[in-house]
This record gives C-alpha cells, sequence and structure tokens, in this order.
C-alpha cells in the first residue's frame, strides 16, 4: 500500500487507517539534510530535510464477535521539513508510541510521536508505504523474514512456487500445514518448504511459507520465514523472495525496510542477504 499525504483529507484518512498507530514502535528512524552551495556567499544553505519513520504496529481489528490479530510495518516519509526534534533524556524513549498526534495547519502538517513532544515533525507532505500479515511478529526476532502484499494479480498456488523454485535450480519438497481454529480469516494456505539435495531428498528445515488473501486492500500477501539458521535455507529464502518479485508488482518488508519491490531487486536484496550473513 502506498499513499500520498498531502491534504487534510489524506491526514484523516491516514489517522483513520492507522488508528493513530495504536501500540506502534520506531523500528527505525532515519534524517536526511540537504544542502546547496550558495556561490555569492560561499556557504552551504539548507535545502530540504526528510526524516524517514519505520513503524511497526498491531491494531486491533475487530472481525465478528472476535478480535483479529494483526501486523503491520508502515514507513512514513516526511518531506520538506521545517522544523523537528528528535530528543531523549532521563531514560526516556520516544520509540514507544501510544498513539500519535497530527494535525494540517494552513497547508503544512505537523505529528507528534510521544505525548512529552520529545519527538514531533513539521513537514510539506509525506509518504505512506505499508506491509500488513495477519498475526503478530516472529517469536525469535532473530528469525529472516520477508513479507510481499500484491497490488494485482491471482494468488499463486504452491504448484507454481515449486515449479519456478525447480526451473531456477532449487528443487523442493513441501509439507503442508492444515488450518486451526485460531488461523486468520485472510490465511488460504501455508506449510514448509525444503531444499533437496542431490538425490531430491528433503532436508529437515526449510523456509515457512504462509500466503493470504486480500488483507488492507492488497490482492494477496506471502511471508517468508527462515526456521534455521541453515546456509542452504536462507539462500532458498532469498531465492523464493526474488522469483515473487520478478512475477508481481507490490510492496515488500525485509528487516525493518519497506520498498517496491523494484527497488529490493535493484538495490537491496544483495545487501539484505549479505547483511544476514554477517549477523549469524
Amino acid at each position: 500500500m502506498v499513499r500520498v499525504i498531502k491534504n487534510p483529507k489524506d491526514l484523516a484518512w491516514l489517522l483513520t487507517h492507522t488508528r493513530g498507530f495504536q501500540r506502534g514502535q520506531i523500528a527505525d528512524l532515519h534524517i536526511h539534510k540537504h544542502q546547496l552551495f550558495d556561490e555569492e556567499t560561499g556557504r552551504h544553505i539548507p535545502a530540504n530535510t526528510v526524516i524517514t519513520a519505520v513503524i511497526r504496529y498491531e491494531p486491533i481489528i475487530h472481525e465478528g464477535a472476535g478480535i483479529v490479530a494483526l501486523t503491520r510495518v508502515a514507513k512514513l516519509v516526511m518531506k520538506g521539513v521545517s522544523d523537528f526534534s528528535v530528543f531523549e533524556q532521563d531514560g526516556g524513549d520516544f520509540s514507544e508510541i501510544g498513539r500519535i498526534h497530527a494535525e494540517a495547519i494552513d497547508g503544512r502538517f505537523r505529528f507528534w510521536f510521544d505525548p512529552h513532544g520529545e519527538f514531533y515533525v513539521i513537514c510539506d507532505e509525506a509518504q505512506f508505504e505499508e506491509v500488513a500479515k495477519p498475526g503478530t511478529p516472529a517469536a525469535d526476532p532473530a528469525m529472516s523474514e520477508w513479507t510481499f502484499q500484491a497490488q494485482g494479480g491471482e494468488l499463486p498456488d504452491i504448484r507454481w512456487l515449486l515449479d519456478q523454485l525447480d526451473a531456477a535450480g532449487y528443487p523442493c519438497a513441501w509439507r503442508r500445514r492444515k488450518r486451526t481454529p485460531v488461523s486468520h480469516p485472510a490465511l488460504k494456505w501455508e506449510g514448509m518448504l525444503m531444499p533437496a539435495d542431490e538425490d531430491h531428498e528433503p532436508a529437515s528445515h526449510g523456509v515457512h511459507v504462509q500466503v493470504y488473501g486480500p488483507l488492507d486492500g492488497s490482492e494477496f500477501g506471502i511471508m517468508l520465514r527462515a526456521q534455521d539458521a541453515e546456509h542452504h535455507t536462507h539462500r532458498l529464502l532469498i531465492a523464493l523472495a526474488d522469483l515473487i518479485s520478478r512475477h508481481y508488482a507490490g510492496t515488500c518488508l525485509a528487516g525493518t525496510q519497506v520498498m517496491q519491490v523494484d527497488d529490493w531487486i535493484n538495490r537491496q536484496a544483495s545487501e539484505w542477504w549479505t547483511a544476514g550473513e554477517r549477523n549469524r
């Protein structure tokens, strides 16, 4: 999901959709300052400041008589920043968000991310990108995980994935997992893809795959999670992510990076893989 926030109507949509990022946490924060060289004065002058916040949050979604678990990871890019504060003291932590507050005044936006005003941003406009997936975050944050949401197209089946992997030189076996009463309503199918050796015998570990139907306006989503630290398992995860990215348009989440899949293919895949190798 991608949306530009340019007017009060867009801002109202953002606050309604995210519920103010309730129970959220800032997972990543970047400040980019741009300067131009003024030949007349011989000085560099501020030209533009962009602040990007990656926020993981779990909104309370009511469906029927129950509450459905949902995890969203959003990237909020605030452009044309004229004033901001990133300030912590006395052991404070502005990364924990209870609920953000925002307003639109005279064509500008003001965002307050914590109740004490230690983190606020005033900007011209914002761009919102988000990936949503059923359930709560993985219990082990060290696990390699990649999540994709499609802008369109038909939801793939496991036969398609197996054929694509076989053609790419990654033959795999498939172990389907049955739905349970606590499965998310949007979940279509899930199971384990296990790399096969030269004799096409499956390995003991693999990549957990979840495929879910329409969610948050997307046609379908796919979540991949490496279940162990084996080198071949992580190679399989990268191969799967690459295959999906090259066949479908959409938004993906790799670590704390939310981006369009074209950007992931062109700039981030090898970098993310290298970083993953360093962390193991």
